[in-house]
């Protein structure tokens, strides 16, 4: 992964987990995915994180493992914009990551999350209860290597996701103990309830915890507030990331009628910042992507 300040390369979170499309502007059909991320292209995005949902009636809103579902989204996505780097999620609670390692198998990604570590995945109400029962969201360094080694084999780029302090400082034991090489590619992901808060104050000294190769990225859970994260993030020298999986909300609050004009924000930012957006060619040199 080579390393140039200047160049930022955005990416294009497209549509999350389990966001319910009756509610919010989340794409879910290969057609919706195709033209969610070709907005997101046109307007600087060259890289597509993508999720993918069950695209059985009333069901858009529950994920899917399905090889033939992923691979039909993929090459939709694909075909609407030429040279895109794909992004797929691997995320599963517990021990069985066939589903995941099927998809990679299947479509092959230029590059796939890697979720570093575990966290306690809560929420609390104002009313003083849980906004879902507490879950555990397994990481541990057994399956951390398996999906590295599905990685590994596939030329596929892993994109270490860490959600708290401790899982950011465990990537340079990763690359001690031979598990990741040179020049990892690391998401500082802020703002989920339970783990690194969305504080610009917190990125240098996160950043001062990463080896000195790493190539970073913020990915910011919230509101309006992830838009002062953004600008640090982007002087800082980091890679950028928006898109309806993390925010509804423009900087000026007002709610996004999608991912296109999240992705003109994030760029405008970047620009402001005297960075230059990566095009798909820069941005597979980046992350080492052949």
């Amino acid at each position: 992964m080579s390393e140039s300040s200047d160049v930022c390369v955005v990416t294009c979170a497209l549509t999350g987990v389990l966001t319910n499309p009756a509610q919010h502007p989340v794409p879910v059909t290969p057609a919706e995915m195709a033209q969610a991320a070709k907005d997101a292209f046109d307007a600087g995005a060259t890289v597509m994180h993508c999720h993918f949902r069950d695209q059985r009636p009333g069901l858009g809103h529950m994920p899917t493992w399905d090889p033939d579902t992923v691979a039909e989204i993929a090459q939709a996505i694909r075909d609407a914009c030429p040279g895109v780097l794909l992004n797929f999620s691997t995320g599963v609670f517990g021990d069985d990551i066939s589903g995941p390692v099927a998809c990679l198998e299947r479509c092959k990604p230029e590059v796939a999350a890697l979720n570093a570590g575990s966290l306690n995945y809560l929420k609390a109400r104002r009313s003083g209860t849980w906004a879902w029962p507490p879950m555990l969201f397994d990481n541990p360094v057994p399956k951390v290597q398996r999906f590295l080694d599905a990685m590994n084999t596939l030329g596929i780029t892993p994109e270490c996701e860490c959600f708290d302090t401790g899982i950011v400082r465990s990537i340079k034991m990763f690359q001690q103990v031979g598990m990741l090489g040179a020049h990892p590619h690391v998401s500082l992901v802020m703002g989920v309830a339970s783990g690194m808060p969305a504080k610009s104050a917190w990125l240098p000294l996160l950043v001062d915890e990463l080896p000195d190769d790493a190539a970073w990225q913020t990915i910011l859970i919230g509101r309006q507030e992830v838009w002062d994260v953004h600008r640090t993030s982007a002087e800082l020298g980091g890679h950028l990331r928006t898109g309806v999986e993390d925010t509804f909300y423009l900087p000026s609050g007002e709610k996004t009628s999608g991912n296109g004009p999240l992705v003109e924000a994030l760029v405008q930012i970047a620009r402001d910042a005297g960075r230059t957006v990566a095009s798909p060619e820069q941005a597979r040199a980046i992350l080492d992507v052949a």
